[in-house]
C-alpha cells in the first residue's frame, strides 16, 4: 500500500514537490514522461503549473491528466 499524497507544489524544470499523509517529502521529476501520449498536454507551462491533489494522488484537471498514486510514491525521490 502506497502513502496518499497530501501536497504538490510544481517547480521550475517540470518538477514537482510532493507530500504525502505519512510525512515523507520528494520531488517529483516529470521531464521523462512529457514527450508521451496525454503528458504532452503538460509541456505548457502554465498547463503544468495547474497540478492539484485530487483524493490520494495528483492531476491536471484542466487537460485531463491524472498520475496512479503509485506510480507518484515510487518515482518521486523522497528526502525524508
Amino acid at each position: 500500500m502506497y502513502p496518499a499524497v497530501c501536497r504538490v507544489v510544481p517547480c521550475e524544470d517540470y518538477l514537482l514537490s510532493i507530500g504525502f499523509d505519512n510525512g515523507e517529502q520528494g520531488i517529483l521529476d516529470m521531464k521523462p514522461y512529457l514527450e508521451f501520449g496525454v503528458f504532452k498536454r503538460l509541456q505548457s507551462p502554465q498547463h503544468f503549473k495547474q497540478v492539484r491533489v485530487a483524493f490520494d494522488t495528483i492531476e491536471w484537471a484542466t487537460v485531463g491528466v491524472d498520475l496512479d498514486p503509485d506510480f507518484v510514491y515510487r518515482h518521486t525521490q523522497r528526502f525524508s
